[in-house]
């Protein structure tokens, strides 16, 4: 294995077991030695990859979201575009154990994101690249004539809203908001907007 092929591969151990701490305790209680653990390398080795718990955080966080796009991805070439963006939507939604971890991680970053000012903007930041991911996906389908043309800054922003507050409720596990509930409300704005069926595309 090369050098370079090991640095890739402790780096992703180390943002995989940052992700799992985090969600687990919070931001505030972790201690870089706690990662460090997780990751099976010394704490030498965590603050040669990232010097601050700042920039694991941020890290991590980028991480996270960059490893659910390339999955949602993986075949949006020859897939639906109904298929493609009823994905990301179930993607922005707690919809299965690795989801919730995510959640958990966006839920101490807005909390951060509160208190400072650098988080913040990195946060605005990365909501801004939840926004383009669904946007391209609807541009996709409407560029291939399967989507009806509509105002796709309008409905990604709607899209993103919307999976924000139900995603909340279903967190705090509100016995009046179900996850099939919550995925139907959502697509049937989406599905007015794009003239597409009411049902949730599968895949």
């Amino acid at each position: 294995m090369s050098t370079k092929v090991r640095t890739a591969d402790t780096r992703e151990r180390i943002l995989t077991a940052a992700c799992e701490v985090i969600a687990d305790i919070g931001f505030e209680k972790i201690r870089m030695r706690m990662v460090a653990e997780r990751a099976g390398v010394s704490t030498a080795l965590l603050h040669y990859h990232f010097d601050t718990r700042e920039k694991l955080f941020t890290e991590a966080m980028t991480h996270s979201f960059a490893n659910t796009a390339v999955d949602v991805e993986r075949d949006a070439e020859t897939a639906p575009a109904a298929v493609i963006l009823a994905r990301i939507v179930r993607n922005l939604l707690p919809t299965d154990p690795q989801l919730h971890q995510d959640w958990r991680l966006w839920q101490e970053l807005w909390v951060r994101a509160l208190r400072d000012e650098t988080t913040r903007v990195f946060a605005v930041d990365l909501y801004a690249q939840l926004h383009a991911w669904v946007g391209d996906a609807v541009r996709r389908g409407i560029d291939s004539g399967e989507f009806t043309p509509t105002d796709v800054d309008d409905l990604s922003t709607l899209v993103l809203s919307l999976s924000d507050g139900y995603g909340i409720r279903l967190m705090l596990r509100d016995p009046t908001v179900t996850l099939d509930a919550a995925l139907s409300a959502i697509w049937r704005h989406v599905s007015t907007a794009l003239g597409l069926p009411a049902a949730v595309p599968t895949e």
